[in-house]
């Protein structure tokens, strides 16, 4: 029988899926982040594994099953930590999310099964070289960053973002706006931007189209990239910027960064909460002062109302219809351009 073939979602800028290309091992010096690799998936496998493909579904993996992501980095507080080059001898590895971001675990929440194991297969090669994300980014000309820009960052994972993005990002579009979503920072899921665009995004991006498996890198390398992310949301002439910093800016994904590159055009921050004390934290650890609180903390009046006493701060459940109007009324205040 064939072993079945997935190409990740972090595969989705490259042409892999149309043009030839062979599978080969390459000493452990040449390896790096950013390579595309294969992997075969072995027992033993949660009945629940899956993989996220490059048009952004899920599919169900079995043992056997062959999978292309790319080696990486990833420290979730809340689900798993691990590196490619914690990669033993033996060649085992694990998928460290469904988008097939590769490394070998090395932290795993009690809360969740063991992410699926493979084992390297080989890189993939092009006349007897290595491809890596990188031989699929098409850089731009650095463009200044002047894009009317809502920033929405969290106290980490899970808290909220990518749901408040959402309900934004619909508010704007019924206003006519020109709206593009974009991940700054985190792992390489492609689901996040995807619900951006189901909301009315026109356009999505995220660190994925400037070459990065996940946001972890060193601060200038990312400064750079970065960089070049911007100029490519600004190339699409969007009226408002809808932007997720994965994780907080207090987590290695540099958020940071982000908040520093872009603070001159970020009209209007909203702090996503996993708990109303979180919130103090944040603003105490990062000196950030939010224009909005929402996230999994607000999720009921009782949470939204010991948030604005712990903080002072303006907090809604924007999962809540009825919240809709107030958000539309504090945007329009911070974007008098235009009618929200």
């Amino acid at each position: 029988m064939l072993n079945r073939y997935f190409l990740s979602s972090l595969t989705r800028i490259a042409d892999l899926d149309s043009v030839p290309f062979e599978v080969g091992f390459l000493p452990r010096s040449q390896w790096a982040t950013g390579d595309y690799v294969l992997g075969e998936v072995i027992s033993p496998l949660n009945p629940s594994s899956k993989v996220e493909l490059a048009n952004g579904r899920m599919a169900n993996l079995l043992p056997g099953d062959l999978i292309i992501g790319a080696f990486g980095v990833r420290e979730a507080t809340l689900e798993i930590v691990g590196n490619w080059q914690d990669i033993t001898l033996n060649n085992s590895l694990h998928a460290l999310t469904p988008a097939g971001l590769f490394g070998k675990a090395t932290s795993v929440s009690h809360l969740l099964p063991f992410p699926p194991s493979l084992l390297y297969q080989g890189h993939l090669l092009r006349d007897e070289q290595k491809l890596s994300m990188d031989n699929f980014i098409n850089p731009l000309p650095e463009q200044p960053y002047q894009c009317p820009t809502i920033m929405i960052i969290g106290t980490s994972m899970s808290a909220g973002k990518t749901t408040a993005a959402r309900v934004i990002i619909r508010l704007l579009r019924q206003m006519g706006l020109k709206v593009v979503g974009a991940k700054l920072t985190g792992a390489g899921r492609y689901r996040d931007i995807l619900a951006m665009q189901d909301a009315g995004a026109q356009q999505i991006f995220d660190f994925v189209d400037v070459g990065l498996p996940s946001s972890i890198c060193e601060p200038e390398e990312f400064r750079q990239r970065l960089r070049q992310l911007l100029t490519k949301i600004a190339a699409s002439e969007p009226d408002v910027v809808v932007a997720e910093a994965g994780a907080s800016p207090l987590e290695p994904y540099n958020g940071a960064i982000v908040l520093e590159e872009m603070r001159s055009q970020v009209n209007y921050t909203i702090l996503c909460a996993s708990d109303p004390y979180a919130v103090v934290g944040v603003s105490q650890g990062f000196g950030l002062q939010p224009d909005l609180i929402t996230g999994v903390a607000t999720s009921t009046s009782a949470g939204v109302q010991l948030v604005e006493k712990l903080t002072g701060i303006k907090a809604l459940t924007l999962p809540e219809p009825k919240s809709w109007q107030q958000l539309g009324d504090l945007l329009s205040t911070h974007l008098p351009q235009f009618k929200v």
